[in-house]
């Protein structure tokens, strides 16, 4: 497999430190509002990229944060008048929740919270100060940049085009405009604080990464990701800190996915163009969210309208077409001695290449919906072997996505059948008008009916 190394700009042969394992470290949300489109991509695409790891017969260990001490959780639980602890817990039951709805492999995932790690934080920082790395004024510790020789080597970015002007907090009592905070203290008695050796505070937001990675899974990870936007200052800050620190590599491979807009508009607040997944959910099912962020490769932007996601959900429908049609075919087909299997392991090949790809998923579920076009051909006189064949490889696509996990609706389906078996009595009693209207009545709930030497047979459209 190939990823795209966002440190070396090219596309690298993924090698993990111990062949058979991949350490994986998502940055995760700031939990003081409920997560919206843009969150949404990073959580969808790095749980494919573990999904297809798994797939691959890795062992993956995989840690997705959440901040939950930050000036914004503070301010929420001001509003609020409440404490920054029940704002914290209220936004990630809401995050866990969705992200069991989008089909994230939770059950596989480590979670840590800022406030758990905050000792390991305030053991990292005083390793930094034993190395002259860190200094402190009046309770804030700050790292210094300049110590580092290779400081923006992720982003690319200037030091000395950022000095002159880059957005970025300058502070008096800094050495360097671009230096940052390690540990905040307290600024007023209101406010969350922790005892440090440098009096009451706070972990500034960029260290908790590397002290959560350190912790949970290793000195050099395998694969740090996030999006785009987390390039400069954040990555560069974990990488500065963390190699500072350990003294070794944090991370071989930096994975960073694309920005999303809305109607071709950059998504901000501002521009009042900003969707949480609870908003999109009233309209649309998040097994459709999932999709539609699959279907653009990661590192490009991806743009959301109503009328992408009117597309997405038709797309979604074939898809469970398509299953239904194999499905309804492995009860009804016989074992033959002339099945054909070379289509299913060109597709096959052809799926894992896309995905061998940089995580290419937009061109492997081309290779899905190729799949359900070949499979619609399929009849009651199709081999059931080919059959089977059909429906593994189905499953094995939807599972590496994350896709098709809706259970059948029951419901839908009992009625269907005895409409169907009304139908059936009312061309017995040759009473062909009941059953034509019949017919009609399931065209409208978009059922297909066929006859076959087997029975009937019905699919959605």
């Amino acid at each position: 497999m190939k990823i795209y190394n966002t440190l070396t700009r090219k596309k690298e042969d993924f090698k993990p430190i111990n062949p058979n394992k991949a350490l994986i470290y998502v940055c995760g949300p700031t939990v003081y509002n409920y997560i919206h489109i843009g969150n949404a991509r990073p959580m969808i695409v790095y749980d494919t990229l573990r999904r297809y790891l798994l797939y691959l017969g890795y062992d993956v260990k995989f840690v997705s944060n959440f901040t939950d001490i930050d000036d914004k959780i503070i301010n929420k639980a001001r509003e609020e008048n409440i404490a920054f602890t029940d704002v914290t817990k209220k936004y990630i039951d809401a995050y866990l929740e969705d992200s069991i709805a989008l089909n994230l492999f939770e059950s596989h995932t480590i979670h840590p919270r800022a406030t758990e790690c905050i000792e390991d934080m305030i053991e990292f920082i005083k390793t930094l100060e034993e190395k002259d790395i860190a200094y402190n004024v009046d309770g804030n510790v700050y790292f210094d940049i300049t110590k580092v020789k290779d400081y923006g080597k992720l982003s690319r970015k200037n030091i000395d085009d950022l000095r002159a002007g880059a957005r970025i907090d300058i502070s008096d009592e800094k050495r360097n405009p671009l230096d940052f905070a390690l540990w905040k203290k307290r600024k007023e008695e209101s406010e969350p604080a922790w005892e440090s050796p440098w009096g009451l505070g706070r972990p500034g937001w960029h260290l908790e990464c590397s002290v959560m990675a350190k912790k949970l899974l290793a000195d050099t990870i395998d694969i740090h990701a996030g999006g785009e936007d987390l390039q400069f200052p954040h990555h560069e800050n974990e990488i500065a800190q963390s190699e500072c620190c350990n003294g070794k590599t944090f991370a071989n491979y930096w994975m960073h996915n694309g920005m999303i807009n809305v109607d071709n508009v950059k998504m901000s607040k501002s521009k009042g163009n900003f969707f949480t997944i609870k908003e999109i959910q009233k309209e649309f099912s998040l097994e459709v969210v999932r999709l539609w962020i699959l279907s653009t490769h990661y590192r490009n932007p991806l743009n959301f309208s109503r009328e992408v996601m009117e597309q997405t959900k038709n797309g979604l429908e074939r898809m469970y077409n398509g299953k239904e049609h194999i499905e309804r075919l492995l009860e009804i087909c016989e074992e033959k001695e002339d099945g054909d299997i070379s289509k299913l392991v060109e597709l096959k090949n052809e799926f894992l290449n896309c995905m061998d790809d940089d995580l290419n998923t937009s061109d492997a579920i081309s290779k899905i919906f190729e799949l359900i076009r070949y499979t619609n051909t399929f009849d009651e006189n199709t081999d059931l072997k080919v059959v089977r064949g059909a429906f593994k490889l189905l499953s094995d696509f939807a599972s590496i996505l994350g896709l098709l996990y809706k259970e059948e609706d029951d419901n839908l389906d009992e009625k269907v059948e005895k409409l169907i078996e009304e139908r059936q009595q009312a061309r017995k009693d040759k009473d062909f008008k009941r059953a034509d209207e019949i017919r009609d009545i399931l065209k409208e709930m978009n059922i297909e009916l066929k006859d076959t030497r087997n029975g009937v047979v019905w699919k959605r459209v």
